[in-house]
Formats: structure tokens, C-alpha cells, sequence
């Protein structure tokens, strides 16, 4: 009788996942992209994308390790085994999920233009033809300014931030990137002396994607764990209560 009630115990904590092999690894991007994610003076990792993930574990009842991935390599990783799900700001795009799943959207921002001032550049294929573009890598925006500004000069970095240095040492005319980090950007000194928002870029779905999602290896079935646990986290008021933390409105 007893051995029949520890299989059952066993049956029934294996069917209640208690006995997953180790935590979820949730790959982040290893090169800092604050204000969603970068390392603090003692290694920390800290931003609002960090306390989603934290936010969206804990709904999720998952025992979740935050893993550091260079960005260049963070699909292969992720369809490799090494990490389990992606957090790392990664738009859904068509292109992408012909090798991997999204879960839904739990963030979405413009993307915008920041260019030295004076110039009189604007975000169009007019506006910046002749000029010098600077892009992170292997991201939207490198893929978007290939497409829609052929006339410019394209230069890409490992990181926006590198980027942003360029364009305050004036070593390019602008970048693009998303409208949060342009707006962390402007809020330093080297932005607000150097540089200017000059507007949204238009619209493109197939490249921009539609919003940023938890990348998952196919088929993988915590594509519907990751959904209802941003659905909890939406509905109870945790994803605003994080959100007002570090913006001044919704990025939803």
C-alpha cells in the first residue's frame, strides 16, 4: 500500500511538473541595454526588463535562472539547449519565427530617429540620404535601414550605446533605435548637447514586427506557460506597477 501511494505521489508530482530538470534558463542579452537590462556596480542584473521576467516566473510558478548571451548568438543558443526562452527586447518578426516561437507581445515602442542638431534631417529616405546611420547589429534597425535608406551610409555597433557615442563625438549623423533607449539617451548630457528627435520612421510590420515577445524553441509547449503568466501579470496589475518604476507612460 505504500509503495502504490509513493508511485502515485510520484505520478502526480511528475504531472504537476515538480519534478522539471532545473530552471528555466531565460536568455538576456549580454551587452547592456538600459533602461530594460544591464548590470549594476555589484553584477546585478537590474531594469524593467528584469523585473518582468521576475514578474512573469513567479505567475508562471517557474524556477527561472537569468543566462547573459551575446545578442549575435542568443537564437542559436536558444535552439541549441542552452537557454531555454529569450527576454532580451526581441521583436516578433516574420523572419524570425521561421526558426523560433513568440509568445505574445508583453511590450511594443516606436522606432525613432535622433540626429545632430541643426541639420535638418528627417526621418525619410530623403531626409537622410548622404548621410551616416548608425545601428546595432543583427537587430530591426539594421534590417530596416538596409531596406528603407539606401541612399545613407550604414554603420553598425555591438550596442546602442556605442552608437550614441559616435553620434556625440559627431562621427555619424544619426541613429536609429527604439524610442526608449533614444529617450535614455536624450536624457544624459552628451544627448541633450548634441543631438535631436526628429521623428518615428514609417511604419513597417514585416521588418519592425509586431512588438516584443518571449522567443521559444518550436513547438515548445511554455509558449502558452509564458502567455497566460503575461496575461496574469497584465490583468493583476504587476506589469503596470513595474512599468511606472521607469517610464511615464504605458510602452504596452
Amino acid at each position: 500500500m505504500k509503495k502504490t501511494v509513493m508511485i502515485f505521489a510520484a505520478a502526480l508530482a511528475m504531472a504537476t511538473g515538480a519534478f522539471a530538470a532545473g530552471p528555466v534558463k531565460i536568455g538576456i542579452a549580454s551587452e547592456p541595454y538600459p533602461p530594460f537590462a544591464s548590470p549594476d556596480a555589484a553584477g546585478n542584473w537590474v531594469g524593467w526588463e528584469v523585473d518582468i521576467i521576475g514578474a512573469v516566473c513567479k505567475a508562471a510558478a517557474l524556477d527561472c535562472k537569468i543566462t547573459p548571451v551575446a545578442w549575435e548568438g542568443i537564437i542559436p543558443s536558444l535552439t541549441g539547449g542552452q537557454i531555454d526562452a529569450i527576454m532580451a527586447s526581441m521583436s516578433i518578426t516574420a523572419e524570425r519565427e521561421k526558426v523560433i516561437d513568440f509568445s505574445d507581445k508583453y511590450y511594443n515602442t516606436p522606432t525613432v530617429i535622433v540626429a545632430t542638431k541643426g541639420e535638418g534631417i528627417q526621418p525619410t529616405p530623403e531626409g537622410l540620404k548622404g548621410k551616416t546611420i548608425g545601428v546595432q547589429v543583427s537587430t530591426i534597425h539594421e534590417a530596416y535601414a538596409k531596406a528603407h535608406f539606401p541612399d545613407s551610409t550604414l554603420k553598425t555597433y555591438q550596442t546602442t550605446d556605442e552608437g550614441f557615442q559616435d553620434l556625440a563625438a559627431g562621427r555619424i549623423d544619426a541613429s536609429q533605435a527604439d524610442s526608449i533607449a533614444i529617450d535614455a539617451f536624450m536624457a544624459t548630457d552628451a544627448g541633450k548637447a548634441c543631438c535631436e528627435v526628429v521623428g518615428k520612421v514609417a511604419d513597417d510590420p514585416a521588418i519592425l514586427g509586431a512588438g516584443v515577445g518571449v522567443g521559444l524553441r518550436k513547438g515548445d509547449p511554455l509558449k502558452e506557460t509564458f502567455n497566460a503568466a503575461i496575461k496574469k501579470i497584465r490583468e493583476d496589475g504587476t506589469y503596470d506597477e513595474i512599468t511606472k518604476k521607469y517610464f511615464s507612460s504605458s510602452i504596452y
